[in-house]
């Protein structure tokens, strides 16, 4: 399968990745499910693999990397060599673009250096447990008192809550009848503060080492000097990063089919029916051809909206056509490749099992496949 051409410092950080991954991460996955989360020195280890520094100014320790493709071949890497990575893409893909795009040049001094090292990580705090995709619909608020703003408010299905430093909380300093989507604001709470709590790091069925949890807020003071952005601009800030965010579920969806795909094949190969190799019966055979020719279909597409995404392009609608796409395929994918083990496929032994669990998710979370086809629509016009 064709992918997309690659420079030589984008190979380079594409092998380094993969050793890592293979020799420090894949060792101790079971360990890392079974407790919920990744420990949080691997951040700063990844800190050190240059990973958490890619596009953070120069001036401030990181790369200064314009390009979302060192983002995608992260991803890539983890989805093909199997390895975990708990919250730290959802920190480097979806938060860490509001600290670039809104933080005042005091807030990068004080927060970039820690995000380079790896040794502070982000969450964003947006779901409500009654709002789910209603971003209008946020109930948190937070009240001007002097030089802070007083939070109160309940957030659910935190993706790296329990490890997060910084939580990015989208909360409501206004409201509007005329205008839903007006007031809200975008505070950044930090770990310590007073009336910050965590509650329970949720049992899910996949992504197991990616920590999701509760968070609540009772009082918590959060100066002025933490507000990301201007005052009711919420929406709009979160809106402007729905492309990149969606590319990021859309690429980790694509390279999981392209995983599980070779993983089939393989095992079709070597596992043996009636006493003829898997592979050699022509069920198998359609099968999988017909869902590679959907996966390189899908291939296209995310390397097409990666360099759009780079052109700074990349639309709201067309971002949701890549997520939609790539995830329902993904479902697809998994269904058929898990089939094609058979009764191996349903242990967890296997991996097209973890896969498997780990897939369901992704036609849910940064707006559902409902929410990726009403999107589309009204770009038709309908």
């Amino acid at each position: 399968m064709r992918g997309r051409a690659s420079t030589d410092d984008q190979e380079a950080f594409r092998r380094s990745v993969r050793a890592f991954l293979t020799e420090r991460v894949l060792p101790h996955v079971a360990e890392w499910e079974a407790a919920k989360g990744v420990p949080k020195s691997l951040y700063a280890e990844f800190g050190r693999l240059g990973v958490t520094g890619i596009r953070i100014p120069q001036e401030f320790g990181g790369a200064g990397e314009k390009s979302f493709i060192y983002n995608a071949i992260f991803a890539e890497e983890v989805m093909h060599t199997g390895a975990v990575s708990g919250a730290l893409q959802l920190h480097l893909n979806v938060v860490l673009p509001y600290f670039l795009e809104l933080a005042t040049p005091e807030q990068q001094a004080r927060w970039f250096p820690a995000f380079v090292s790896g040794e502070s990580v982000t969450a964003i705090a947006m779901t409500e447990p009654g709002t789910g995709s209603d971003l209008a619909g946020i109930s948190a608020s937070a009240v001007l008192d002097g030089d802070s703003y007083v939070l109160n408010g309940a957030k659910t299905f935190i993706t790296g809550g329990m490890n997060a430093d910084l939580v990015v909380v989208v909360a409501r300093t206004s409201r509007s009848e005329a205008d839903r989507r007006a007031g809200l604001t975008l505070l950044v709470v930090e770990e310590g503060m007073d009336g910050f709590s965590r509650g329970l790091n949720l049992d899910k069925l996949g992504l197991k080492s990616q920590d999701t949890s509760e968070l609540f807020f009772d009082n918590v003071r959060v100066p002025v000097a933490n507000r990301l952005g201007a005052e009711g601009n919420g929406f709009t800030y979160l809106t402007a990063n729905l492309p990149q965010e969606r590319m990021s579920i859309a690429m980790s969806a694509q390279a999981s089919c392209e995983r599980a795909i070779g993983l089939t094949l393989d095992y079709t190969r070597e596992r043996t029916a009636f006493g003829t190799p898997i592979a050699s019966f022509q069920n198998t055979k359609f099968v999988l051809a017909g869902l590679s020719a959907k996966v390189e279909a899908g291939r296209h597409m995310v390397d097409r909206a990666l360099e759009e995404l780079d052109e700074g392009v990349l639309s709201v609608a067309d971002a949701a056509r890549v997520k939609l796409f790539t995830t329902e395929v993904q479902a697809e994918v998994m269904d058929a490749c898990l089939q094609l083990h058979g009764g191996y496929g349903y242990m967890l032994e296997y991996p097209i099992s973890r896969m498997y669990a780990d897939a369901r998710v992704s036609r849910i979370y940064g707006g559902s496949s409902e929410i990726m086809k009403v999107i589309i629509a009204k770009d038709l016009g309908l």
